[in-house]
């Protein structure tokens, strides 16, 4: 990705305060097509002083904001409803184009934006607080939810639609005003999007666009008026700014990295768990949160699922999204492509066997992409950097068990906890995974285990830094403080009724 000094004539602007602002920034990043290495724009890296602008324009928007009542909240939401619905492909396209992965892929991310929204409508009853008459005699309280102010999310490549609405429309439709800083790489999606929210009525400042990296991120921690901080990431970045976060006192809500787990025992439905196994692992060319990186095998599903799987990772059809029957896309960028080739290589070298190797292919038409094929590695021993490294590509290791207890064993042994999955016909096995599989979020014939909007996206161990997730009655909470009010009224008598 190249840096120049001056801004290009296709330069991407911040949204703030309801108008499209040209940046003054000094260092610009090119937006790249991972499949084509088509430059698509350039994206300004802002300097503390456009964020500072940003977060002053939120905090001005705030005060009558929060006066707005609920149900007047979410009327702008419900509208923007409609307009995904009705832009859904255009959206899903422009994410194939600066992610990669597939236009269904896109467009199935989509769908899970749309549902947040609509989840997020319900506020006026999820946001209620409670009650209780004569906690003593004459004397009444309550509990209500009254929101924070400003809040931020930052938010990754890989799901460039879906992740901002983990945050945004729980937030505004909470009472809050917003600043999203998407991934610099993918700033496109959000560009359209927030185009699309102009139109619905949505006050100025309350919803605000930021692009930039580091220096913009450590703006949004260290600045006093914003008041809470959401983040999906690595974990390296997640400790730093939650970290960060802590220091200067705000909520934060920190989304790591991950290495996710799947168990296959032999009384696994194999044609199912091949294909399921294969969408997560090899989906979104792996760079998904919940991609299964490492299938555990018991007994005798090491060769059936070993066999299975390689047949199907080697009849994936892989190319540009936008292309009729590509199954999988490129990886984000030329040093992920290199970074996985050098972990699959760091496999080999501790003496995993490579059975599918998808290093270096050659794609016809799109030979300047960054394309890693499926790869298979079978036997990672215990003891490889592979065992708890975050490839972040379409790399499945095996890895065998000889029973249950062994498998276990090895989940746990993991310093992630984002998903664990466990394929089996037995319902006393899948009972007992469901117990104590040391995860956030737990598949049972399942390979992305991903919640619906009305549950919090959950994590574990180093892929989770907080106490609230993202989503559902999480995002409630984290987005409201709860204040107790406690009253007794004297009694009038010289009043008369």
């Amino acid at each position: 990705m190249s840096t120049v000094a001056a801004p290009p004539a296709t330069k991407i602007p911040h949204f703030i305060n309801g108008q499209w602002i040209d940046s003054q920034a000094i260092e610009w990043n090119d937006i790249v097509n991972p499949a084509t290495a088509e430059v698509l724009g350039r994206v300004p890296l802002a300097g503390a002083a456009e964020v500072v602008r940003v977060i002053e324009a939120a905090a001005a928007a705030y005060p009558e904001w929060r006066r707005t009542p609920a149900e007047d909240r979410i009327q702008p939401l419900f509208k923007l409803k409609m307009l995904l619905e009705e832009h859904i492909d255009d959206v899903a396209r422009i994410i194939t184009q600066e992610n990669g992965k597939t236009f269904t892929e896109a467009k199935g991310e989509m769908r899970r934006t749309i549902e947040n929204v609509e989840v997020a409508c319900g506020i006026p009853t999820m946001m209620q607080g409670n009650n209780l008459e004569d906690v003593a005699r004459g004397i009444d309280e309550m509990m209500i939810r009254q929101p924070l102010g400003v809040v931020a999310a930052i938010t990754p490549f890989n799901f460039p639609g879906m992740v901002p609405f983990w945050f945004l429309p729980y937030a505004i439709a909470c009472g809050n005003s917003f600043i999203l800083k998407p991934s610099e790489r993918v700033p496109l999606t959000m560009k359209y999007v927030f185009e699309l929210m102009e139109r619905v009525g949505i006050p100025k400042g309350v919803v605000n666009l930021v692009n930039g990296g580091k220096e913009a991120v450590d703006t949004l921690l260290d600045h006093p008026a914003v008041r809470a901080i959401s983040f999906v990431g690595s974990t390296p970045v997640a400790k730093y700014i939650y970290a960060r976060a802590g220091a200067t006192g705000k909520r934060a809500q920190c989304q790591g990295g991950a290495k996710n787990h799947v168990i296959v025992l032999p009384d696994a439905d194999m044609q199912m768990a091949t294909q399921i196994i294969s969408d997560s692992a090899f989906g979104c060319a792996g760079q998904r949160c919940l991609a299964v990186s490492v299938a555990v095998t018991v007994g005798e599903a090491q060769k059936t699922f070993r066999d299975s799987i390689t047949e199907s990772a080697a009849n994936l059809h892989v190319g540009n999204g936008l292309d009729e029957g590509v199954q999988m896309g490129p990886v984000i960028t030329p040093q992920s492509k290199e970074r996985i080739h050098n972990l699959i290589g760091v496999g080999a070298k501790d003496g995993a066997k490579v059975v599918i190797d998808g290093r270096n292919p050659k794609i016809a038409k799109y030979e300047a992409g960054n394309f890693v094929k499926p790869t298979v590695l079978d036997g990672v021993p215990a003891a490889s950097e592979l065992t708890n490294t975050e490839i972040f590509g379409p790399v499945l290791s095996l890895v065998h068990a000889s029973g249950i207890d062994e498998a276990m064993e090895f989940l746990a042994r993991s310093p992630y906890g984002n998903q664990a999955s466990l394929f089996t016909s037995s319902g006393s096995a899948a009972r007992r995974f469901r117990y104590e599989a040391p995860a956030g979020n737990i598949g049972i014939n399942i390979g992305v285990a991903a919640p619906m909007a009305y549950f919090p996206f959950s994590g574990w161990k180093d892929s989770f830094f907080g106490i609230l997730h993202a989503q559902g009655n999480d995002a409630i909470e984290f987005y409201t403080e709860k204040k107790i009010v406690v009253e007794r009224w004297a009694k009038e008598h010289s009043r008369k009724f």
